[in-house]
């Protein structure tokens, strides 16, 4: 199969062998187990599994990384998503009294969709991307990042690609996994500028004094949004967006004075009264953020897993290495026809040595995945949890000390 042409009806024939020979399960149950710091936290970890036929199946969870292993070769997910971590087991939740099934913890989480910058872009809409308007994800991230990092002090950020036309955010800190819904709406609601609907024309309104967040974040925003708005959406190209503009500056008079459309703008901003920030008002309702804010809010809510395969494209979900962004290409990202087809490539002499039976299933998997397009991603992700492994030995430390036991 040439490695461009992904086919959905080929899906069926492709999951059995990436979940049993390139799906990072030890990486995977490393993550989610949390280094065993709390008892019974992978166990009691919901998973979602979306079958062939979009059959759902809702609270799944495992006791081991073998047992997980061995119900995705038997289900071969289309979709995988992931969800808090209960009181309970939640397989076994319709065994438990009433009301005592509760969702105790889970990563704090930012959806961002494309789809929802629609009002923004004219290079594509709905489900379409491209690399113009792929430029608005950097941008979410950048100001994203920086937030949650310096803002609120969370070390332990994964952002991971959606498959298709988004990212998605996992802040896995312990005292992120631990706010209640209450601290996820107001984190939620601190990041959020841009408000309203589709019938909302004026989305982001500033007041004096401008706050340091907003700042920071016009900051990175006026990196991107010559080459972004003035250049790739070339919004003072065209009647309709030029339009749009004058709509949201809400002074129309003013410019009909000035033939280009640059000095209408600037015309504008240099006549504005004190309070009036419509430039800054302009560029964020463009390159800011657009999160789904009942995604972060909820701690029962699912996300979709990283490393599951998007099946309207083929693309893997995978981490994103944000000290790369800029090079970062969602087009470029492997989809489940090419790694499969690179396992069937000849093997370099040096992985024809033979191992011990003992060895020998593990060891080929490493060896599979390191064969083709997924060994980068799964090496970052590995750095990745390398990072929060030393927060997992700290806390184990302070138990162990408490408890007297050396």
């Amino acid at each position: 199969m040439p490695s461009s042409d992904y086919d959905l009806a080929s899906l069926p024939d492709l999951l059995p062998l990436y979940y049993r020979r390139l799906f990072p399960f030890s990486q995977y149950y490393r993550w989610l187990n949390y280094g065993g710091v709390q008892k019974n936290y992978f166990q009691n970890r919901e998973f979602s599994f979306t079958l062939k036929d979009d059959i759902y199946v809702r609270y799944q969870s495992f006791t081991t990384q073998t047992e997980l292993e061995k119900e995705m070769h038997k289900m071969n997910p289309y979709k995988i998503d992931i969800g808090a971590v209960y009181s309970h087991r939640p397989n076994q939740h319709n065994t438990v009294k009433s009301g005592t099934f509760q969702a105790l913890e889970k990563e704090l989480v930012f959806d961002i969709d494309m789809t929802d910058y629609d009002d923004v872009r004219s290079c594509c809409s709905a489900a379409d991307i491209c690399s113009k308007c792929w430029t608005l994800m950097t941008i979410a991230i950048r100001i994203l990042d920086r937030a949650l990092r310096d803002d609120f002090g969370f070390q332990h950020l994964l952002w991971v690609y959606s498959g298709r036309r988004g990212v998605h955010c996992w802040v896995c800190d312990e005292a992120a996994r631990k706010l209640s819904v209450a601290a996820r709406s107001a984190v939620a609601e601190y990041l959020s500028l841009v408000k309203g609907g589709e019938e909302t024309l004026k989305k982001v309104v500033l007041t004096d004094p401008i706050h340091p967040f907003i700042k920071e974040s016009l900051a990175v925003v006026e990196d991107y949004f010559p080459q972004y708005a003035l250049q790739a959406q070339d919004i003072f190209g065209r009647k309709e967006s030029v339009e749009k503009v004058l709509t949201l500056v809400e002074l129309q008079q003013l410019f009909e004075k000035e033939k280009k459309p640059e000095n209408r703008l600037i015309t504008n901003i240099a006549t504005g009264k004190k309070g009036q920030h419509f430039e800054k008002e302009i560029m964020l309702q463009y390159c800011y953020p657009r999160l789904d804010v009942n995604v972060s809010k909820g701690v029962n809510h699912l996300l979709k897993s990283p490393f599951s395969v998007h099946p309207k494209t083929g693309r893997i979900s995978v981490p994103m290495d944000i000290n790369r962004l800029e090079t970062f290409d969602p087009f470029a990202v492997p989809t489940i026809s090419l790694i499969c087809e690179e396992l069937d490539r000849p093997r370099t002499g040096e992985e024809d040595i033979k191992e011990n039976e003992k060895d020998a299933a593990e060891k080929r998997k490493i060896r599979d995945y390191k064969r083709t397009s997924l060994a980068k991603y799964v090496k970052y992700f590995d750095q990745f949890l390398d990072g929060m492994a030393s927060s997992w030995k700290g806390e184990l430390l302070r138990k162990s000390d408490l408890q007297k036991e050396f």
